[in-house]
Parts: C-alpha cells; sequence; structure tokens
C-alpha cells in the first residue's frame, strides 16, 4: 500500500508540474506547492463543516439519549475534532510536501502545537466531566477530588509545554527532563502552594478532617459558615453574612480551626447560656413558699421526696427551728435549678440523649451564674435561636415565683431616680 501511495504520488507531482511548467515555466514549483496549500486548506474547511455540523450533534444526541451522564460531551467531541483535523493537516503535508523541507517542517511545528494543545484540552474535558460526575452522587465523595484534578492538568500542563519545547527545538524531551533537576529548587518556589495544597487535601480526606458542606469556623481568617469548594490550593468558606472568605488549603494543617460536622451528624445544637441571680435573693424556703412551689407540676415530686429526705436527716427537731443552723431546709436557688431540670426534660425541643446539666457556677461581683447546658433536637439555626430564646424568656419570666432577681447594674435612670428622692 505504502509503494502505491508513493507510486500515485510522484505521477500526481510529475503530471502536475509538466503541466505547470508548460503555462508557467520557471514558476511551476512555487505554483505547485500554492495549489498543495491551497488543498489542504480546502480540506481542512470541509473536515470541520462535516465533523461540526453534521457529524458531532449526532454523537452528542445520541450519548445524550443513551447515556444519562455520558463522558462524551460537546466540549470534548469539539476538542478532539480539532485534535483530528491538525492529524488531516499533518499527514496531507507528508504527502503533498516531501521535496519541500522548509514549508514541511513549518507545517508540521505548527500542526504539533495544535495536536498537543487540543489533545491537553480534551483530557482537561474528560476530568471535568467525571468531577461533575462525582459531585452528582448522592452519596458525596470525601476525598478532595478537585483538587486531585487540578494537581493532574497542572502536570499534564508541565509535560506538555516541556514537550512542546523539545519539538520546535528538535531535540529529545528526555534531555528537557534531565535538565529539570537543575531547576528543581525554581519550581518548588513556583509550585510551592499547588504542592503544600496537594498535601494537605489528601491529609484532610484521609483523616477526614473537613469536606464539602461542612461547617467551618476559623476565626484567624476570619471565617465562619459553610465549606463550598476544597480546591488544589485554596479552601472557599462562605460566611454567614453571606461573604466568602478564602483560606488557602494548607493552612488547614498548620493551624487549628473548628469543625462543626460533629454537631450535624449527632442531629442537636448545643445551648450554654448562663442567667446571673442577686446573690442578696438567696434564702431558705418557707412553709408559705413550700406550699406555693408544691402546686408546680414539675416540682411536685421533687418536693416530695425532698421533704421526706428532709425530715429523715432532721429527725426529731422541729419543722420550725428559730435558728436555720439546726436543721437542714430547702433553699429558694436549689429549688429553683430542679425546676429547670424538670422543664428542660419536659421541653419536646431539648435533645434528651445528649446530656442535660444546669449548674451553679462561681458567684462573681455580677452575681451567681446559673448555666444551663443542654442541646436542642434541630441542628437548623433559626430554629435553634427561637428555642434558645424561648427557654430563656420562660426563665427570667418565672424568677419572682422563687423570690429571686436577674442581676443588672444600675442604669443612668436608677441614678437619677435614686438622686431626685434623696432631693
Amino acid at each position: 500500500m505504502t509503494i502505491s501511495l508513493e507510486a500515485l504520488r510522484s505521477a500526481i507531482k510529475q503530471s502536475a508540474s509538466a503541466w505547470l511548467e508548460i503555462y508557467l515555466p520557471g514558476y511551476s514549483t512555487i505554483v505547485f506547492h500554492g495549489l498543495v496549500l491551497m488543498w489542504i486548506i480546502l480540506c481542512t474547511l470541509a473536515l470541520n463543516i462535516v465533523l461540526h455540523v453534521v457529524l458531532l450533534p449526532m454523537l452528542v444526541r445520541f450519548a445524550e439519549r443513551r447515556w444519562e451522564q455520558s463522558i462524551l460531551t460537546a466540549d470534548l467531541l469539539r476538542r478532539l475534532s480539532y485534535v483530528l483535523q491538525g492529524v488531516v493537516v499533518q499527514t496531507q503535508a507528508v504527502f503533498w510536501l516531501e521535496q519541500s523541507p522548509f514549508l514541511l517542517r513549518l507545517i508540521e511545528a505548527v500542526t504539533h502545537q495544535w495536536i498537543l494543545l487540543f489533545s491537553l484540552l480534551s483530557l482537561f474535558s474528560i476530568l471535568d466531566t467525571f468531577q461533575n460526575a462525582a459531585q452528582r452522587r448522592v452519596v458525596p465523595i470525601q476525598f478532595p477530588l478537585r483538587g486531585l484534578i487540578q494537581s493532574i492538568k497542572l502536570v499534564a500542563s508541565v509535560l506538555v509545554v516541556l514537550l512542546a519545547i523539545s519539538i520546535l527545538m528538535g531535540k529529545s524531551p528526555i534531555i528537557l527532563f534531565s535538565g529539570l533537576g537543575a531547576l528543581s529548587a525554581v519550581l518548588l518556589l513556583v509550585f510551592k502552594d499547588a504542592i503544600l495544597g496537594l498535601v494537605a487535601g489528601i491529609q484532610l480526606s484521609t483523616n477526614n478532617m473537613l469536606s464539602v458542606g461542612d461547617w467551618l469556623e476559623m476565626p484567624k481568617y476570619g471565617a465562619d459558615g459553610d465549606v463550598m469548594d476544597i480546591a488544589l490550593t485554596t479552601v472557599k468558606v462562605q460566611n454567614w453574612d453571606k461573604t466568602i472568605t478564602t483560606i488557602p488549603t494548607y493552612a488547614l494543617i498548620s493551624d487549628s480551626f473548628k469543625n462543626w460536622r460533629g454537631m450535624s451528624e449527632a442531629g442537636g445544637r448545643r445551648i450554654k447560656r448562663s442567667v446571673l441571680l442577686e446573690i442578696s435573693g438567696i434564702r431558705f424556703l418557707d412553709a408559705e413558699m413550700l406550699e406555693h412551689l408544691k402546686k408546680s407540676n414539675l416540682l411536685s415530686s421533687y418536693l416530695a421526696e425532698k421533704m421526706q429526705k428532709i425530715a429523715h436527716a432532721n429527725g426529731d427537731k422541729p419543722e420550725e427551728t428559730p435558728i436555720n443552723l439546726n436543721a437542714r431546709k430547702l433553699t429558694n436557688v436549689g429549688t429553683f435549678r430542679a425546676y429547670l431540670v424538670s422543664y428542660l426534660k419536659a421541653h419536646p425541643d431539648i435533645h434528651s440523649d445528649l446530656g442535660l446539666i444546669v449548674r451553679q457556677l462561681e458567684p462573681t461581683g455580677e452575681g451567681l451564674p446559673i448555666q444551663i447546658y443542654a442541646f436542642t433536637n434541630t441542628t437548623d439555626w433559626n430554629e435553634y435561636e427561637a428555642i434558645q430564646s424561648d427557654i430563656f424568656d420562660h426563665v427570667l419570666a418565672i424568677l419572682p415565683e422563687f423570690r429571686l432577681r436577674a442581676h443588672e447594674a444600675p442604669t443612668g435612670h436608677d441614678v437619677r431616680a435614686l438622686v431626685k428622692e434623696r432631693e
């Protein structure tokens, strides 16, 4: 077959040269090369029309009907068609211009760069299709696929650039690769962020430290919101005020951050807030207060149990002793804490399996802190804030029932009222 093509080419060239020599003596070679170039251009245009107008739309429609997530996307097919056109141009140049070394080398140099470029872009299209398919999965991939794909693109781009340079220089690519050792320090400096980001992404994935959709809190970078994207060199976080913070990927390994994923997976969000009581309002329960509080459904069983234990502890001591040092008695603040525990356990929006504590913290100059430590049964921010607000609305409103008062610093109105009274 090679012999027949060679014979055909020689016959056509001899016939064309003889015909052109008759009508254009002295210019036959130039005119022949010009005609060959025009032929190559016309064939390329015809092939472009056939591919992009007829064949590619048919392939795209066939792929969409056959597969829901096909790798044969329009971008990939278009770029592959450009590769094919470059191959056709180079083949025709070799066929017709073998005896014109300069023109042949020029066309080959251009077509080689063309083929390398669109081959690289075709690889990018395949990787993008794979990434989009992974993102559409019902179960998300925890591995930072975007960072890995960007790393592959970066390595492929470097290799293609080196190969393109070697083709232009007419040297073996091995020579350029062997010279990379001397440039390793420069390359490490140029691609420092990319290398650190790739290593950090692998560590984040291996240790399951962070994934897209997690709530990330990193005060050093002003980040407090949902992770939108984990790329090769950066992590994008959409804050609650809808601003976007960009964090270097390697900073998530070198610095500390808080991931609220555990809260979301547990199904509850923590309430940890204190109410400050005036210490001067703390007292023992007298008979009147005791009878009043026994009417509470949340306190009746607690008070009955406590009174039985106190009666047993006091023994023969009368219930009303003139000195409080002589007997055990209930306090209003202790009963208040017991009430809060019963109230939270009965609350429909408090998670019953994640822990519940109402505790007394160390007194300060601002009063006695009574802290509520509990978890809501939802992680939604709006619902969480509403539940927490409703609970503390009730806590503040119920204080007078125990003859307790919330601490508040004197205001300007208080000072003016005091001055007015003295006047």
